[in-house]
């Protein structure tokens, strides 16, 4: 059974052919279906029932608020079950939502996460990096002419050299290294105070298969050598656009040699005391918890 990681899980249909039509999406948003997802410096707008939702507004609720109308920072998500549209924007400020009788608040991506529903939980992904891509490209790197968007904000497109621009995702490998009853887990210099490891994992190259980043960011970082590798799941990941590519990974030697200048530590953990972190027991071990695809290769291995 395939598992819906934290940030996956995204139920809209994003409406690819929809997009092509400029006027059609104005007209969209323009319609009383239309549902509007606001975010304040990268952060949903959430609304506090006894499971948080994402705080998505209506139309006329938009209206009151007399935020700017700008079509061009307006974001197509797409529709929802209902076939309602939706859209997403960012907020130049803090805005008081009081008056709509909804309780209402921003709240930092990475902490909601772990209290939203699954599928939220992809719509925010798609949301938040989507509006990241926008606000760092704003001018063309082929000739430095400002740069327009279509598409409902996926593409934007040089005023100047017509070149077309789409969003960047940065595939990254994450591997959790084992032998026998045994995995490798590593520490970085920001973690290594609090016995906190984790799998190793690093941004494939150009040209690169996923096997061959497996191999080559293991021998990197620990010295190992890789025989069988298994690909486990993904994990989209908007901090601020990454694809996290899950692998197990068979190391064929035993021997650690550590590559200081990317970690800290990195060393062999037998399964006994992974389980004991993975239940929050363990005194020298901790681990990635559930939001992380590195939990679950963990738990996967470990339980297996």
């Amino acid at each position: 059974m395939s598992i819906i990681h934290t940030f996956s899980g995204n139920n809209l249909d994003r409406g690819d052919s929809t997009r092509h039509d400029e006027k059609k999406l104005e007209k969209l948003f323009e319609s009383r279906k239309a549902k509007i997802l606001t975010f304040y410096e990268l952060n949903p707008l959430i609304e506090n029932f006894e499971i948080p939702q994402l705080g998505w507004l209506t139309k006329d609720e938009f209206a009151e608020l007399k935020l700017s109308e700008d079509f061009s920072k307006i974001l197509f998500l797409g529709f929802d079950r209902d076939q309602s549209p939706c859209f997403a924007l960012e907020v130049n400020k803090n805005i008081e939502y009081k008056h709509l009788g909804r309780d209402l608040c921003y709240v930092d991506s990475r902490e909601i996460a772990t209290e939203i529903s699954e599928n939220e939980t992809g719509i925010l992904a798609q949301a938040k990096s989507n509006i990241e891509w926008n606000k760092k490209n704003k001018y063309c790197s082929s000739c430095s002419n400002p740069m327009e968007p279509f598409r409902g904000g996926i593409m934007r497109k040089c005023l100047g050299c017509n070149l077309e621009h789409f969003p960047r995702t940065d595939p990254v490998v994450i591997m959790l290294v084992y032998k026998n009853d045994r995995c490798v887990l590593g520490q970085t210099r920001l973690r290594q105070k609090s016995g906190f490891y984790s799998c190793l994992a690093g941004f494939m190259d150009q040209g690169e298969s996923i096997e061959e980043a497996v191999r080559r960011e293991v021998k990197e970082e620990s010295g190992l050598q890789i025989g069988e590798i298994k690909y486990h799941s993904s994990q989209p990941w908007p901090f601020p656009s990454s694809l996290m590519i899950g692998c197990h990974a068979e190391a064929t030697n035993e021997k650690i040699i550590i590559d200081k200048n990317e970690m800290t530590d990195v060393k062999w953990f037998a399964k006994e005391e992974v389980i004991l972190a993975l239940k929050n027991k363990s005194k020298i071990l901790n681990v990635p918890g559930p939001i992380a695809i590195a939990h679950h290769l963990i738990k996967s291995w470990a339980y297996n």
